[in-house]
């Protein structure tokens, strides 16, 4: 019911090859016979949420490795939406699945496939948020991880989760495109299975974002999906799970996918704005968004189709303003985030004050991480403790 094809070439693979792009160098898609899957409405009420809720739209062929990933809450933020200045805001809350980020729904997918595939090591190159999701579910499927981090460039929380679980992981003095070379060369001459989002399959899991969020609004779709872009594999999967819904006759529309990135890291915005197919890497991008601090996305190409057939745009913002918008979703919403999860509402806010996203417009913001991920980050915005005495008249004079 299911192959890879190469965006750029269109040759075709069989899904019992090991492979993560093309003989040509393009990227690979997993493509379905879609008269064969009969999906409706009322086949999806009253199930619970879960990746695994669409396993009929999933490349799974067997009992699935999951440790209950996806379900994610889909929140209605009217204050937020009323600072911003649109009519309709929701924030899909990614930090709520069981390692803290998005990457779980990837994972869930991929290891599974992994193990499908006769493969008995997994592997990846990380910021942070893939190794502690290809760690936590390497030691659920029982198979060693090896993870590439770059040196001194990965929240801590991350690092302790992938440690925790049992990964080796190795520290590389480069940037993150350094270790992803290295990680898939290393896959490529040994019998590792590679995780990172040139992955295909590991793409397969992200869309059931797209899903959720379909499923949540009851069917009824936004006009704007607005979220991070890093190695641009979540505004991929996203949109072709908003596809896909829509080609089955579940939804009407598409929305428009806004991919936000930092300004000292933003090869997608760029080749946006300068109107190109394809991205010009950036050698050192810098950002206190250390999820989406990455100067060559592999899945750029897939990105920037993605943006152009749903008539969305890109927007970059500065570090200043993404810790305004993550201080606003915790006081006005109670939605706790990492740095780069809050560059969704902080280009949402850019968005509108340039007058390409309207004040009539209903958007769902994707948060990628819980803000636990990076807590030094947090303590370095965030107001420090007021010490007093260990007296009523000490508090009282603080607080009044």
């Amino acid at each position: 019911m299911y192959y890879l094809k190469c965006i750029e070439c269109g040759k075709e693979y069989p899904k019992t090859e090991v492979l993560y792009t093309c003989e040509c160098g393009g990227l690979l898609d997993v493509i379905y016979d879609y008269s064969q899957i009969d999906i409706k409405k009322e086949d999806l009420k009253g199930i619970a949420l879960s990746v695994w809720k669409y396993a009929k739209l999933l490349p799974v062929d067997r009992k699935p490795i999951t440790i209950q990933e996806g379900g994610t809450p889909l929140y209605k933020c009217d204050r937020l939406a009323e600072k911003v200045g649109v009519r309709e805001l929701y924030v899909k809350h990614e930090g709520m699945n069981p390692t803290g980020s998005f990457k779980d729904r990837g994972m869930t997918v991929g290891v599974s496939k992994a193990l499908e595939l006769g493969m008995e090591t997994i592997a990846c190159a990380s910021t942070g948020n893939t190794s502690a999701a290809l760690s936590i579910y390497g030691a659920k499927a029982a198979v060693p991880a090896i993870v590439l981090l770059p040196e001194g460039k990965v929240a801590l929380g991350k690092v302790a989760q992938a440690l925790m679980h049992g990964a080796k992981v190795l520290s590389i003095r480069g940037n993150f495109d350094d270790a992803l070379e290295l990680v898939r060369e290393l896959c490529d001459k040994e019998k590792i299975y590679l995780l990172n989002s040139i992955n295909p399959y590991r793409l397969e899991g992200q869309k059931t974002i797209g899903f959720e969020i379909a499923d949540q609004l009851d069917f009824q779709m936004p006009d704007r999906l607005v979220l991070p872009v890093g190695n641009a594999g979540n505004i991929t999967a996203i949109h072709k799970g908003f596809k896909e819904f829509k080609n089955l006759g579940l939804t009407d529309k598409v929305p428009q996918m806004m991919g936000i990135q930092t300004e000292g890291s933003c090869p997608i915005v760029k080749a946006v704005r300068e109107g190109k197919t394809d991205i010009t890497p950036e050698k050192n991008p810098e950002t206190i968004a250390t999820a989406i601090r990455i100067g060559n996305p592999v899945n750029a190409r897939k990105a920037l189709i993605a943006i152009s057939e749903s008539n969305g745009g890109a927007e970059s913002v500065t570090d200043d303003e993404l810790v305004e918008a993550q201080i606003d979703l915790a006081q006005l919403e109670g939605i706790g985030v990492e740095p780069a999860s809050a560059t969704s509402v902080a280009g949402l806010k850019k968005l509108v004050e340039t007058g390409v996203i309207g004040a009539n417009e209903s958007v769902v913001c994707v948060t990628t991480g819980h803000l636990l991920k990076d807590p030094e980050e947090v303590i370095s915005v965030a107001p420090k403790p007021i010490v007093v005495d260990a007296t009523m008249e000490a508090i009282r004079k603080v607080l009044y």
